[in-house]
């Protein structure tokens, strides 16, 4: 149990920095931001999400969590007791009460194996032979790993729910980004000129994992747009997001491969300061050290992340992925820092 003291510091921090408009039915928990641009964080025990699905307010809080997550980018809650059918449980409902279409689901990756226990829904992310690790080389930039989950698909992720229940020693950390803070970051003239723009991602390289591994590629993954065998999408460089109005930079270095409308060359030139863009402004980024069946919650429309592969021994996780709807770019919203009038 977290300690009186701890609790103390906690509420002092919460009051200092977390807006209590955002927070909704949550604000009588515990909380503080971890960054002032992205991550909020749960820390005491006792706060249990497998209770929000029993509790009588139980739709005003989970949609008040979402909303907190689509704002914050990335949520954490430690020490949880979520068995998996009451992930997808969350999962789904959170996606419901923000306005995810009726046609969308929980997520199949194309890699993930059907298993009796998990169901193919669930993303088992292990380094003794889930999807962790895949792609990964040892003597490359710990920064390729940067990316949004299942880009790749037309029909991609809103909400992605991790729970992290073997750990390695020391190490493994996971490192969130912030796709409304890299696009405010950018010249008003640069962001104009992206806002025109689209960009293929492109995930077909799983054909060559499920190949190593005899596996099947998945098939209607979690929306009747997701089918067939060609992994790869199109998608504006700038998406609004649904939920905030909020504009958000959508590329990412794992699955963006090109910009449609420019020459190859200069595709690379653009993806490439993008990447880095993201990857190299620490300021934007939040960094989370894991403890024993801790969770994430985060919103692939507004974060990107990538884990951090620096540890030996078994590192495992259970991952549900919620479908919503095809990325979009409204040309009347705004940005972050506009919206929330933010000067720092």
């Amino acid at each position: 149990m977290i300690s009186p003291l701890r609790l103390r510091v906690f509420k002092t921090i919460r009051l200092l920095t977390t807006s209590a408009s955002l927070q909704g039915s949550l604000a009588t928990f515990v909380s503080y931001d971890l960054t002032p641009h992205i991550g909020t964080s749960f820390p005491d025990p006792l706060i249990q999400l497998s209770s929000f699905l029993k509790d009588a307010r139980s739709s005003e809080l989970i949609k008040d969590l979402a909303t907190l997550v689509s704002h914050r980018g990335v949520v954490f809650f430690t020490n949880q007791d979520l068995s998996i059918d009451q992930q997808k449980q969350l999962m789904l409902k959170m996606g419901e009460l923000t306005g995810r279409p009726k046609s969308s689901g929980l997520h199949k990756h194309p890699v993930s194996e059907d298993t009796p226990e998990l169901g193919a829904d669930v993303s088992i992310i292990s380094s003794m032979g889930g999807i962790a690790r895949a792609g990964v080389e040892v003597q490359s930039r710990a920064s390729n790993g940067w990316h949004t989950d299942i880009s790749f698909e037309t029909v991609p992720a809103d909400y992605s729910m991790l729970r992290m229940h073997t750990l390695p020693h020391t190490g493994g950390d996971t490192l969130w980004a912030s796709g409304y803070e890299a696009y405010d970051r950018l010249s008003p003239a640069y962001q104009q000129f992206l806002e025109g723009l689209t960009a293929l991602h492109d995930g077909n390289f799983f054909h060559e994992t499920a190949r190593a591994r005899n596996l099947t590629v998945q098939d209607h993954r979690g929306s009747p747009l997701n089918v067939g065998d060609d992994l790869s999408a199109t998608h504006p460089v700038v998406r609004t997001h649904p939920v905030t109005g909020f504009k958000a930079l959508y590329v990412n270095r794992s699955f963006t491969t090109r910009i449609l409308e420019l020459t190859k060359e200069e595709s690379d030139h653009q993806l490439e300061y993008l990447f880095r863009h993201v990857s190299e402004n620490h300021d934007l980024q939040v960094r989370y050290r894991w403890g024993r069946n801790d969770v994430a919650i985060w919103d692939n429309r507004a974060v990107l992340h990538t884990a951090t592969n620096d540890y030996n021994g078994d590192r495992q996780g259970n991952r549900v992925v919620g479908v919503g709807e095809r990325p979009f770019l409204d040309s009347g919203s705004r940005s972050r820092r506009e919206a929330l009038a933010i000067s720092f």
